[in-house]
């Protein structure tokens, strides 16, 4: 049962379905190299693993990175904290794929990336869930894009606020923002 604060945004169905038109995708791209994929928790944690049972190409590793730019609220704030365990050791000279669910200003992409970067993998090209260009506020450029949604707070689907409907099976916005 969904509260009656949100709204339906994505079906579940229309989310498996660009689940799967993203794999085919990247499996494309990475038919001759295989990957090593970068899930940002928490909110990409359910889209990762859908994303990885569906591809088709050799995924040499899954690592996490945790990101955190909203505090406790639905307004992104000015820093980005990124942590992780990763070591270069894992990701240099690997063809890398960085995982996220939501392309919003792009400032937790740019601090993710970079982070990325400073570890020399082969490559780095990013797929993001959904993509609100709206509220971009660092020009970045995703490499694969599954929905562009309006300017809304979204939850489900792994995404949350203050914790609240990551287990919703479809993607939601608040009925009030």
């Amino acid at each position: 049962m969904t509260p009656s604060e949100l709204t339906e945004l994505i079906s579940e169905a229309e989310l498996q379905k660009g689940v799967a038109r993203l794999a085919r995708e990247i499996g494309e791209d990475y038919a001759n190299t295989g990957l090593v994929m970068v899930c940002v928790l928490k909110g990409s944690f359910i889209f990762t693993s859908d994303l990885l049972r569906q591809l088709s190409v050799a995924v040499h590793r899954v690592e996490f990175v945790k990101a955190s730019s909203y505090g406790s609220g639905t307004e992104s704030v000015l820093d980005v904290r990124v942590e992780s365990s990763l070591g270069a050791e894992q990701i240099r000279g690997q063809h890398t794929l960085l995982v996220d669910d939501i392309a919003d200003t792009g400032k937790t992409f740019a601090a993710v990336s970079q982070y990325l970067r400073d570890m020399e993998p082969a490559s780095l090209r990013c797929c993001t869930l959904l993509n609100k260009p709206d509220r971009r506020e660092v020009d970045m450029e995703y490499d694969y894009v599954g929905f562009t949604i309006p300017n809304r707070f979204v939850v489900g689907y792994g995404m949350d606020l203050d914790d609240r409907y990551r287990g919703l099976p479809a993607v939601y916005c608040l009925s009030d923002r």
